[in-house]
């Protein structure tokens, strides 16, 4: 799954790479953003075409939902399921996005213990998570943005941490799960794959990212009182803006 995620980028930065010409969400850096707070989420507008960067909340709240005090529980969609379970269905085929992030964390079970790890990708590039979004009408008339990413098997690196990961999508199949090119289907679920092992680096840090109050970045240190197994325990990457 994906729980937690940190993007110290800001909006100018993440809306450069992933050319959005909406003006900029007001947003702050975190290093440990957690469900129902408000993510960087990449769209394509329904009339010009063109991609925004939005904030929407995450967890995602359907639009049939009669309130909206699920949504704690919908952070992530399954791929495997995304396409036919009725709380996604719907925006898997009209409502896709880019959830923006430069990293998430996972939490690796060692006896009684959880250790936490952060993974980026090896390059320190943005990553860009498939996500879904909805629009959820409130009792008083306003309208309530959500959002979910979706996950699917871990590769074989970050299978030593857990079974599932967030669906890291290369910037090649942008268009296509945006909607900017023609896509079936068949070809959308063909994208929610895990990306190559070779592409992530992973790292213990520090269990104060336990506590969502914990936010800065020291977060992403290594700890240097944990011991990782092999293939767990990259040096961190450089985060350029």
């Amino acid at each position: 799954m994906c729980g937690r995620y940190f993007q110290q980028r800001g909006p100018a930065s993440v809306a450069r790479y992933f050319e959005t010409v909406n003006p900029l969400p007001n947003f702050a850096a975190s290093w440990n953003r957690a469900p129902t707070q408000d993510a960087m989420v990449v769209r394509r507008h329904p009339e010009t075409g063109l991609r925004h960067l939005d904030a929407l909340r995450w967890g995602l709240v359907p639009r049939w939902a009669k309130d909206a005090s699920g949504a704690a529980k919908m952070i992530n969609a399954r791929s495997e399921s995304v396409a036919e379970k009725p709380a996604f269905r719907e925006a898997f085929r009209k409502r896709r996005c880019l959830v923006t992030a430069d990293g998430f964390y996972e939490w690796r079970t060692d006896g009684k213990s959880k250790q936490p790890y952060a993974v980026a990708l090896a390059d320190g590039a943005p990553m860009a998570l498939a996500g879904l979004w909805e629009g959820w009408r409130a009792p008083d008339g306003g309208i309530l943005r959500t959002c979910t990413i979706v996950t699917t098997d871990a590769n074989e690196k970050l299978a030593a941490m857990h079974h599932r990961m967030p669906v890291i999508l290369p910037r090649d199949s942008w268009g296509r799960w945006l909607g900017e090119d023609p896509a079936e289907a068949e070809d959308l679920l063909a994208l929610l794959r895990p990306c190559p092992p070779e592409m992530v680096a992973a790292w213990p840090v520090t269990p104060r990212v336990n506590k969502v109050a914990e936010n800065d970045a020291g977060l992403l240190a290594r700890d240097p009182l944990a011991v990782a197994p092999a293939g767990l325990d990259d040096a961190p990457p450089e985060f350029a803006e």
